[in-house]
């Protein structure tokens, strides 16, 4: 394996890290979000990720990280009685979000700690680069 591949791979795993970053922040940016409406109530969302390699020729191929989709939790909706909520229903009730800030909140920790260490392998691989082309000197 090149050690110029190791940028591209790196590369899209940062991409990665960053989409989770920027849903986790919409998570908690929506964790109170609250409607007399189940429909309309804030759900918590999660990207999904899988590996890829792709070959752009008969000897190499690039592996990385690849986005499949952000899909919506299944997870139930919290129900409150507050009557004199604006967005209270018919009955008094109010849906909450089913975003667990706890949750995100180490998704947040996780994603920001990948995406350091991405940035270390490529800081590492290029001075092992730099300190190969100085061999020839």
């Amino acid at each position: 394996m090149s050690l110029f591949k190791v940028f591209d791979t790196a590369g899209t795993a940062m991409n990665a890290q960053s989409v989770r970053m920027n849903v986790t922040s919409s998570n908690l940016a929506n964790a109170g979000s609250v409607s007399g409406d189940p429909d309309k109530v804030y759900r918590s969302k999660q990207p999904v990720f899988s590996s890829f390699q792709e070959s752009l020729n008969s000897q190499s191929g690039i592996s990385g990280v690849r986005l499949d989709g952000i899909i919506e939790s299944s997870a139930a909706l919290s129900l409150r009685h507050q009557p004199d909520h604006p967005e209270a229903d018919e009955n008094g009730n109010v849906y909450v979000s089913n975003v667990n800030a706890v949750e995100e909140m180490v998704n947040m920790i996780s994603a920001s700690r990948s995406y350091k260490n991405n940035v270390e392998i490529i800081n590492t691989t290029k001075d092992l680069l730099l300190q190969t082309l100085s061999l020839g000197r």
